[in-house]
């Protein structure tokens, strides 16, 4: 027995090293892979266009601290509006869903009705069809409405397209136990009491894991502000202003580029563990 285990011991420690070894070279890939690409676009940022031009991507710029580009690109590109616009959309849209979305999901759990399974699945079936097949039929009703080249145009798509957001707060209300709502039942609360200020503040890793993905993707949203907004236009859209049809000065839409994701780096620093937390949390329940 002791020789046994004496074999098994440097096998199991070079599989402990195999495994370590693979875990710190995929890390070390996938940060690579993710930063050669930022660092191309900022040794761009910091050219001037003829330096551009005749140099490689990869050549460093004459002086590191350029900052002409920036300038130019926040203010031709007007981005303080586009960050203006976006905030107002971003935030309108957050709390529609977060309303709509815990609405929804406590009906969905909390009720027994006829045709329960049928909405289920019709959730289901609208997270399988591209949005993009549907952009038609979506343009005549906003375009009917009267709110084309509004912000309500785009509040109203952000908030009714995003049913992940009901899924996961279903996935976190079924964790609640029922004997609350009974609970407060009992104590002669309605259900309306009971939704907020029972189960809503119970809502709270949810509803900061929603805001934060959520958040993210209005922010890079890029299709929807160019279609259904282009006189004012959010952030994504500010840097297709240094695109024309004779070329682009792609020194200055590098600069932008770099001011558009300073706020989600930053965001995503300080919040990672409510994403990492709210996303694991919901996989299990």
């Amino acid at each position: 027995m002791t020789a046994i285990a004496s074999a098994r011991t440097p096998l199991m420690r070079l599989r402990s090293m195999s495994a370590t070894t693979a875990k710190y070279v995929s890390l070390i890939i996938g940060a690579v892979l993710t930063l050669l690409p930022l660092s191309v676009v900022l040794i761009a940022a910091l050219k001037t266009e003829q330096e551009y031009l005749q140099t490689g991507p990869f050549d460093p710029p004459a002086n590191w601290l350029n900052l002409e580009n920036f300038a130019t690109a926040f203010e031709s590109g007007r981005m303080l509006e586009g960050f203006v616009n976006t905030l107002i959309v971003l935030g309108v849209s957050l709390v529609g869903t977060i309303i709509l979305g815990t609405m929804c999901a406590y009906a969905l759990d909390r009720f027994v009705f006829r045709g329960k399974k049928l909405i289920f699945g019709l959730f289901l079936v609208a997270t399988l069809i591209p949005g993009v097949t549907t952009q038609v039929a979506t343009f005549q009703l906003i375009n009917g409405m009267g709110l084309y080249d509004t912000k309500i145009a785009l509040i109203l798509l952000f908030m009714g397209t995003d049913i992940i957001a009901i899924y996961l707060f279903i996935q976190f209300m079924s964790s609640i136990p029922v004997s609350l709502d009974e609970a407060a039942m009992i104590d002669g609360a309605s259900r309306w009491t009971i939704y907020w200020r029972v189960i809503l503040p119970l809502l709270r890793p949810a509803i900061a894991t929603v805001v934060i993905i959520k958040g993210i993707a209005v922010y890079n949203e890029f299709y929807m502000p160019f279609l259904y907004l282009p006189s004012e236009g959010l952030i994504s859209t500010s840097l297709f202003r240094f695109k024309g049809p004779f070329g682009a000065q792609w020194e200055l839409i590098a600069a932008g580029s770099i001011l558009v994701i300073i706020p989600t780096l930053v965001a995503f620093l300080f919040l990672q563990k409510w994403i990492y937390r709210g996303l694991t949390s919901g996989a299990v329940k």
